[in-house]
């Protein structure tokens, strides 16, 4: 089967270039004009991929991929910025929010299909099975780099998890520690800083974009502190980084 590609961009322009840098790979490739569209074609017909702008009108690239990180049907679904937003910040924030990958217009249509591929390469890898048996998750850990913390936390609230998840943030001593019970996260602490935990810590760490993790399975007899369902809490996560937006672009804050 094609894997199907959603090209989301406000410039028609931009769809046929895009196309013609992918003219000789066999996708499936569909576009909209702005991510309202995107969001409602995605969720008709999911795609493999999504190539998305930043600066559109209606939603944002920025509200997309937050948007579609917070809702479990898109776990296997890479994402790709493509804009002219090139400073480092702005490819921070990205890949913060869950992009796999952040290329600058204008593009060369060669290095366009090489990085496409090598996202839809990553993204089959992680989904496929492994050879001791498919989605055994009793004990796991990984880079936060290779999947988003939203995604990760949606695929142990799938797999109804029990147990500890660890965070370690790369380039600081900062290590978090999560507690679920059947995917539903009951817990956080900071060890560095025991008055931020729970719920208010979790909106913090869900911007950390390096560093490594780790689940172990185990009983989790504590109370519930958080007392919210993961979606719930990815989607006030976006609204308060929709804040940090606004204030991003106005110049008040620097997201680094």
């Amino acid at each position: 089967m094609k894997p199907k590609i959603l090209v989301v961009d406000g410039d028609q322009w931009m769809h046929g270039l895009v196309r013609s840098a992918l003219r000789d790979e066999d996708y499936a490739i569909t576009t909209a004009g702005d991510g309202i569209i995107a969001l409602t074609r995605a969720l008709e017909d999911p795609p493999e991929l999504v190539i998305s702008d930043v600066r559109m009108r209606g939603m944002s690239g920025w509200r997309l991929v937050r948007t579609m990180r917070a809702q479990r049907r898109f776990t296997g679904t890479a994402f790709m910025f493509l804009t002219d937003m090139g400073s480092t910040e702005s490819r921070r924030h990205g890949f913060r929010l869950g992009a796999d990958d952040y290329l600058h217009k204008p593009f060369h249509p060669r290095e366009l299909a090489l990085r496409v591929a090598s996202v839809l390469r990553r993204s089959r890898a992680q989904a496929r099975p492994k050879p001791e048996g498919p989605t055994d998750l009793r004990g796991f850990s990984g880079a936060i780099e290779d999947i988003s913390l939203a995604s990760l936390l949606v695929l142990l609230e799938m797999e109804r998890k029990t147990g500890m998840l660890v965070l370690k943030r790369r380039g600081t001593s900062e290590r978090c520690r999560i507690f679920l019970r059947d995917g539903n996260i009951i817990s956080a602490f900071l060890d560095s800083d025991p008055t931020r935990r729970h719920a208010e810590l979790l909106y913090s760490i869900l911007n950390w974009s390096a560093g490594g993790f780790s689940f172990k399975s185990l009983p989790v007899e504590m109370t519930d502190e958080v007392r919210a369902t993961t979606t719930h809490l990815l989607i006030e996560a976006t609204r308060r980084l929709d804040e940090e937006d606004r204030a991003f672009a106005d110049g008040r804050i620097d997201l680094d």
